[in-house]
């Protein structure tokens, strides 16, 4: 198994090809997609500026560009900075400010929060530039126009730094949930990441070509690591849901033929007191395992 993220997207490319990787609201990328749109994106992010080392960050709910961002980042050999979407405009600030984030990725709009506005008037010295990943905000760039932005970037120039990755190089920073203080980064490096979700996809037995519903937010280590990272090692199929609601997620895994969707404690407990689950079929849901 491969020791860094970026190399195991390109190992997944070619053990498991046109099989689907990701499928979100009607867009399906295959393994074969996702290596190829994580490479457009580090080359992206090589034109904007940003050297192995640099800490990016990502705002945005669980979506498929989400995913791509965050390999792109990787790929260059930067490190992934999440933010947690139900933060406010100070506590984003606070993350952005103290992991020293050179740039954003975050939404339009979500919720009914407009992420951009939130950030007006902070205290941010190291950001030189936002992106929104879907939606439009004032005087921000959307991810198609950043996308195209590089174009003057080789895709062998990224390969090559993609490659450069070494296992023992920062992959991402996530932030504790402050509960008794201020949020603290906690840094983790590519190969333990892939040690340990190797070793945790191996325990709860996901499977090549399952589907996997990752309610679990990305910004969360569980449904990033646990999540479309496990997807990746194991050639299951990553499947994004944004927003915890019970009847929503009940009729997903009866209508996407759901296999795996693991959880919280609260996740599983709210599903059998719901009066839609006499209405949903879930023979396919073989796993839901409790973090």
């Amino acid at each position: 198994m491969e020791e860094t993220i970026p190399r195991l997207v390109f190992g997944a490319a070619e053990r498991f090809g046109d099989a689907p990787a990701i499928e979100d609201e009607g867009v399906v990328l295959s393994f074969r997609d996702l290596a190829e749109q994580s490479l457009e994106a580090a080359r992206a992010f090589i034109a904007a500026g940003i050297l192995p080392g640099d800490r990016v960050g990502v705002w945005a709910p669980n979506i498929f560009e989400w995913i791509v961002a965050a390999i792109g980042i990787q790929m260059t050999g930067a490190v992934l900075v999440t933010l947690n979407t139900r933060m406010k405009g100070g506590e984003a600030a606070y993350v952005l400010r103290n992991s020293g984030a050179k740039l954003l990725c975050t939404m339009g709009e979500f919720l009914g929060s407009n992420y951009v506005e939130m950030l007006e008037g902070q205290d941010l010295p190291d950001l030189e530039r936002i992106v929104t990943l879907r939606g439009e905000a004032a005087d921000v760039v959307g991810w198609s126009d950043f996308l195209a932005e590089g174009a003057g970037v080789s895709e062998q120039v990224a390969r090559e730094r993609a490659l450069a990755v070494k296992p023992d190089d920062l992959s991402d920073l996530l932030f504790t949930s402050g509960t008794t203080g201020n949020p603290k980064g906690v840094m983790s490096c590519h190969g333990q990441n892939i040690r340990a979700f190797m070793s945790w996809s191996e325990v709860v037995g996901l499977r090549e070509a399952e589907r996997y519903l990752i309610v679990m937010p990305f910004f969360h280590s569980f449904g990033y690591k646990a999540g479309w990272l496990a997807c990746l090692m194991r050639g299951a199929t990553a499947i994004p849901h944004q927003v915890f609601d019970v009847p929503v997620i009940l009729e997903r895994i009866s209508r996407d033929r759901i296999n795996v969707s693991p959880g919280a404690p609260g996740t599983y407990q709210s599903m059998p007191a719901h009066s839609y689950r006499t209405d949903a079929d879930l023979s396919t849901l073989r796993s839901a395992a409790a973090r």
